[in-house]
């Protein structure tokens, strides 16, 4: 049995990896007592279930208990990709009803290679531009900039994973930690990684050295793509200059590694993490503060 904590954020691949057996054929989640889980947390479960559907698992999965939690994963559409992932042991959220159109959140949407890609990036262009604008109080100008580098980071999915992936949004109160506004992004997929999209330009630098860390500080701290030709594949250095500028938290894992942008405010992160379990794909986490 996977044993959740009361919350399930940024760390649920640190928490759920490391229960799960490689050569396991079996494997039970249990959510009962989560109190709290955000865009990043769905995702990542979601993901990680996908993983296991891959070698032949599907997971059991026993849903929370608590109907707040429950509504708010009907809410994000959790069970519309969840139900084809796992067994789910209770349909209590079946009873659940599904709400309209919010401008506090963006339902996990899925990202695939098809003739509607840019319809789905619209989508979260959209909202993503509507959720900055009420609740974050950003300039027109500044959102612009950020969704579209959001956009770009999203058809990199297609273009460079070579895998469908997920995206969520949500909209939160840090009581605690700000005092105001913020607003979770989460963006993943399953598919090559950065240290295998890299590689044709930079494994031949490093030789043995390349490593998922190496491949993470190439497209983040130097900014660079997979692409040689000047203007192509940067969304992600736009995304992190527009966390510095604005104080905001930006993570990436790939493999066996985790790079992050650190704000002030986090007195708990850190920028680099290596020798984590192995998970393939990209997992982005994003958290912008309101001004």
């Amino acid at each position: 049995m996977v044993t959740i904590p009361h919350s399930l954020d940024d760390n649920i691949f640190d928490i759920i990896l490391p229960q799960i057996e490689k050569k396991q054929s079996s494997v039970y989640i249990d959510l009962k007592n989560t109190g709290f889980i955000d865009p990043y947390g769905m995702i990542g479960l979601l993901q990680i279930g996908r993983s296991l559907n891959s070698v032949g698992v599907k997971p059991f999965l026993s849903p929370p208990k608590s109907k707040d939690v429950l509504n708010y994963l009907k809410r994000m559409d959790f069970f519309k990709f969840g139900n084809s992932i796992f067994t789910i042991e209770s349909h209590s959220y079946s009873t659940i009803r599904s709400a309209g159109y919010s401008d506090v959140l963006l339902e996990i949407t899925g990202i695939e290679k098809s003739d509607d890609i840019h319809a789905i990036v619209d989508k979260v262009m959209e909202r993503a531009h509507t959720i900055l604008t009420t609740h974050l109080n950003y300039n027109e100008n500044t959102i612009h900039n950020f969704v579209v580098a959001l956009s770009e980071v999203c058809q990199n999915i297609i273009e460079h994973s070579q895998t469908t992936g997920l995206v969520g949004i949500q909209k939160y109160f840090f009581q605690k930690v700000l005092g105001k506004n913020v607003v979770k992004i989460a963006v993943m997929d399953l598919g090559i990684g950065f240290k295998n999209s890299l590689k044709e330009r930079f494994s031949s630098l490093y030789g043995k050295n390349w490593t998922d860390i190496k491949a993470l500080e190439q497209a983040l701290v130097h900014g660079a793509s997979r692409y040689e030709d000047i203007g192509r594949g940067h969304g992600l250095a736009a995304v992190k200059r527009f966390i510095e500028k604005w104080n905001g938290k930006l993570s990436i894992r790939s493999g066996t590694a985790r790079i992050s942008i650190i704000p002030s405010w986090d007195t708990f992160g850190k920028t680099k993490q290596t020798n984590l379990p192995f998970f393939p794909g990209t997992q982005i986490g994003i958290i912008l503060p309101a001004l």
